[in-house]
């Protein structure tokens, strides 16, 4: 656990994640998986529920996860509980993730794809359909959390975290006078005196994105034109980042590799608040828009262990485990229970975080202004193309 930080978040704002978003999570010793060289997928079977008992285990939990989205003293709390061994490795984009899931034999139990990865994972038949009869804690979840576009019956998986994506500043170094504006990345008669000490996260539809709001289109664009406008407006802006990364976008900006940097909303507020002068970082989503998301818990369809892996997602929606797990990465949970459980707090103790949190200036452009990331099809593929020909 994070010691000393604790966060509550009110059930009225789980609403503002209703339309949701990719990628969360950042920065991390975690051990991060290989990249799979192309193989042969393994054949699919026919969709079946796991034959499972309450709190069952049938052996140890291998987890697919975000860097330092989950704390690992968690993981070890569940692992102690149930008499098994639990391990994490990671991934930095929900791209990253999906071919290793895919090829099959990945060893791994349980995945935290974002909200459009899950569309696409359950039309491939890569995430198996969840036995909720041994997740009763799944009734946890608010109910604005029901009926999402990418899982609309609700069979496939169950939310994890939610959140934003955008700018974090340093601005001891910045300072205050410029535009809330994807241009304060893209735009060097803004930012250009910091050239070398930006970054851009490591994923392509995020990145893509966020180029692609900045002139004024939609995340979701099947435009070709428009694509490789926002390539163009990348690959002019590579020469001036100081990376492009997503584990460590948080890190950099607090330790003074950068001063302007692209990530996620828990990841900053972690890092700004765990600093003395924390009062010198601010995070929001530029005027143009942005990306907000859902992550959620999914069993991959060729699990070794599916029964541990239902019991792991049960314990997880628990009230108390929900509500250390926002404690821990700083993000908002769609667990009604957690969000009752530190509502009910009667010192005030989560205040001054909830303000830091809530606050309206994070929306320059309005929370109308921000915009989900779905499956775009076949053109998932000219996303990631395109990303890679930008990044040189």
């Amino acid at each position: 656990m994070r010691n000393n930080t604790k966060l509550r978040f009110v059930a009225a704002f789980a609403a503002l994640a209703l339309i949701a978003i990719p990628a969360c999570g950042g920065g991390g010793d975690d051990t991060t998986a290989p990249e799979s060289e192309a193989v042969e997928e393994t054949p699919v079977p026919e969709e079946e529920k796991a034959s499972c008992e309450l709190n069952q285990v049938d052996g140890d939990l291998a987890l697919y996860n975000w860097a330092e989205y989950i704390d690992e003293e968690q993981l070890a709390e569940f692992a102690e509980e149930y008499g098994i061994s639990a391990t994490m490795d990671v991934y930095d984009s929900n791209e990253a993730m999906q071919p290793i899931i895919s090829a099959g034999n990945s060893g791994y139990d349980v995945i935290v794809p974002s909200d459009y990865m899950v569309s696409i994972l359950i039309e491939a038949k890569k995430i198996q359909p969840l036995n909720f009869d041994v997740i009763p804690n799944a009734a946890n979840i608010s109910d604005d959390f029901s009926g999402l576009y990418y899982d609309p019956d609700g069979t496939h998986s169950v939310p994890y975290q939610w959140g934003t994506t955008g700018i974090a500043v340093n601005t001891a170094v910045v300072g205050t006078d410029f535009p809330r504006s994807w241009g304060l990345i893209f735009d060097p008669a803004i930012s250009g005196d910091f050239d070398g000490q930006i970054q851009l996260l490591n994923d392509p539809r995020e990145t893509v994105g966020a180029a692609l709001k900045y002139l004024g289109y939609s995340l979701n664009s099947t435009s070709e034109d428009e694509l490789n406008e926002a390539k163009d407006l990348l690959k002019s802006t590579a020469s001036r980042l100081a990376a492009f990364n997503t584990d460590s976008a948080d890190e950099f900006i607090t330790q003074g590799e950068t001063v302007i940097g692209h990530g996620y909303s828990g990841d900053m507020f972690v890092q700004f608040l765990e600093q003395e002068n924390y009062e010198d970082y601010l995070y929001f989503v530029p005027e143009e828009g942005g990306t907000r998301w859902i992550d959620n818990m999914a069993v991959v369809f060729d699990a070794p262990h599916p029964c541990t892996a239902h019991t792991f997602i049960n314990w997880l929606l628990s009230a108390e485990q929900g509500a250390a797990l926002s404690d821990w990465n700083y993000y908002d949970t769609p667990n009604q229970a957690a969000l009752d459980l530190m509502a009910n707090d009667a010192d005030g103790y989560y205040d001054d975080l909830l303000d830091f949190v809530r606050d309206p200036a994070r929306y320059a452009g309005g929370i109308e202004s921000l915009e989900s990331i779905e499956d775009t099809g076949d053109f998932e593929t000219n996303y990631a193309d395109a990303f890679v020909e930008a990044k040189g």
